[in-house]
């Protein structure tokens, strides 16, 4: 992925709606709620007004007046420039087309599951899965909300996607939980057996060459740390 000057998805969402018009920074926080953004995008007025300073600051917008309405403070309005333009296309563009590889919290602990005996992350799991079919039903309830007032699909995609990313995720979860309860998870056997050694006391160090050679992967022997002669 391309090193961005102010690489934050606020800064998208901030040089998306200076590409519509000018704004200042209330109104730009004002929009992205009433669209709801924020679902998708960490927003508040600190991480805003942070934002706004640094694409100010690296030229990709430019404070055009500043306005005052009754007794409220004075504000100022952005306007977005052609660097600022050019860098929320190809920002854009880049993220719509290319894969990342950085790792979700459910990747990293998935990663460190066997430290937990077998049966507590399938207990786990399902709740998490639980809270999947909450989360999806309300989402989808807003959808069809959206829906029946007749805004379209465009305004609402980010959400269909996020349902869409629970489902699957859901889908995982669940078959997951599910192979691990019956025994059928590959290695479940292996993990049971640690555990239980665990718990009878047998140490992290002794518990190597068992795995070793249930394996058959030298990999899993404790390696020697020190340098060799």
């Amino acid at each position: 992925m391309t090193r961005r000057r102010v690489n934050n998805p606020l800064a998208l969402a901030v040089l998306a709606c200076l590409v519509e018009r000018p704004m200042h920074p209330y109104e730009i926080s004002t929009t992205l709620r009433t669209r709801g953004k924020e679902r998708s995008i960490k927003l508040n007025y600190g991480s805003l007004y942070s934002v706004v300073g640094a694409l100010e600051k690296h030229g990709l917008i430019c404070a055009r007046e500043t306005v005052r309405e009754g007794r409220r403070p004075e504000r100022t309005v952005y306007a977005v420039t052609d660097a600022g333009r050019a860098e929320f296309e190809d920002w854009l563009a880049e993220l719509l087309s290319t894969p990342t590889t950085e790792p979700s919290s459910l990747e990293a602990a998935l990663s460190l599951a066997a430290g937990l005996p077998p049966d507590e992350v399938a207990r786990l799991l399902q709740q998490r899965c639980q809270r999947l079919e909450i989360e999806t039903a309300g989402l989808q309830a807003g959808v069809d909300l959206s829906r029946e007032q007749g805004l379209p699909d465009l305004f609402l995609v980010e959400t269909l996607f996020s349902i869409a990313m629970r489902k699957a995720e859901l889908e995982f979860v669940r078959t997951l939980a599910a192979d691990i309860r019956s025994g059928t998870f590959p290695g479940v056997g292996l993990w049971r057996q640690i555990h239980a050694l665990l718990e009878s006391g047998t140490s992290l160090d002794e518990l190597q060459p068992v795995i070793a050679a249930e394996l058959g992967d030298a990999r899993f022997l404790a390696l020697d740390a020190r340098e060799p002669e």
